[in-house]
């Protein structure tokens, strides 16, 4: 049988969850941050180029750091709500053997 996780309790899950949005927010800005220090050093290097390079640049350097900032969260938020302990092993030490003794 499967422990209960502790996001099933709602005050658990809602402290989680805002610790989650808190971190997304940090991590908006410190991109908004990024993509402006990338845009600078364009015009630097370039001049004034296609708007495609700047906007390409702009959308590239969000969805890449975003996206990793939303899945190391959810690492973040699995991990120290105790969610990672509260799955079930069935194959226990066992399949861990078997790999070992692979080479």
């Amino acid at each position: 049988m499967t422990r209960p996780s502790p996001l099933d309790d709602p005050q658990n899950a809602a402290h989680a969850w805002a610790r989650y949005r808190r971190l997304m927010k940090w991590m908006f800005g410190l991109t908004s941050t990024t993509v402006l220090i990338a845009m600078a050093f364009l015009y630097w290097r370039n001049g004034l180029v296609s708007i495609h390079l700047y906007i390409a640049t702009a959308l590239g350097v969000t969805a890449a750091m975003m996206l990793m900032a939303a899945l190391m969260g959810l690492v973040f938020l699995s991990s120290g709500t105790g969610h990672d302990e509260a799955v079930d092993d069935r194959l226990g030490d066992s399949a861990r053997d078997a790999w070992d003794n692979i080479e």
